[in-house]
């Protein structure tokens, strides 16, 4: 685990389904958790900092081991509405609209296009931060891309550019520095001008 910038801690995990690096941060002015694994520390490793008081998912496919932390720590876990249906046989998942603030100092911003459920979550955390889900992601060198057409649906063309359209607009409204990926490493600073510059090729 490490700390992207005061407040923000972030872990990668490979996931047992993808066999892929999941990435996962903490929050820990608010107790938030965004699109959590079990950290290789365990569990316990949140209870040195404050327990934490709610999961939330970037979108439906995050749920990870969000359960978990339910479980331990008697914490919501919220997603956009459009993804509710995901969990209609359990376990609870709250709604969470754009918009919305989930805890003071975060706030719910509408991306879509690659799903209905899909969002980003602004905090002001430090120089501010912006976490996505799965419209970008953060190659291991450093290069910001999409994952490949077979997942973008039946028009990638038309997905990748409504992606770079919604990037273009959170980046041209909000003031954030750091950005933060659920696939890839942390931008701990330089991230507004990265996702702006992703946005406009």
């Amino acid at each position: 685990m490490e700390e992207v910038v005061d407040g923000i801690v972030h872990w990668a995990v490979v996931h047992p389904s993808t066999g892929m690096p999941a990435h996962s941060h903490y929050l820990t002015d608010t107790g938030t958790l965004l699109d959590p694994m079990v950290p290789p520390e365990g569990l316990g490793w949140f209870d040195r900092l404050g327990a934490p008081q709610r999961v939330l998912l970037t979108n439906r496919h995050h749920l990870r081991d969000a359960e978990r932390f339910a479980e331990i720590y008697e914490c919501p876990i919220l997603c956009h509405p459009e993804g509710l249906y995901e969990f209609a046989d359990g376990p609870r998942v709250e709604p969470m609209a754009p918009g919305d603030e989930p805890a003071p100092g975060l706030v719910v911003h509408e991306v879509g296009v690659i799903c209905p459920d899909e969002v980003a979550v602004y905090a002001e955390v430090g120089p501010g931060a912006l976490a996505v889900a799965d419209g970008v992601r953060r190659h291991s060198d450093g290069s910001l891309g999409f994952f490949s057409d077979g997942l973008l649906g039946d028009d990638p063309e038309a997905v990748k550019a409504g992606l770079r359209a919604a990037y273009r607009q959170l980046a041209e409204a909000l003031g954030f520095d750091v950005l933060l990926f659920a696939h890839g490493d942390p931008i701990p600073s330089g991230g507004r001008e990265a996702l702006a510059a992703f946005g406009a090729d």
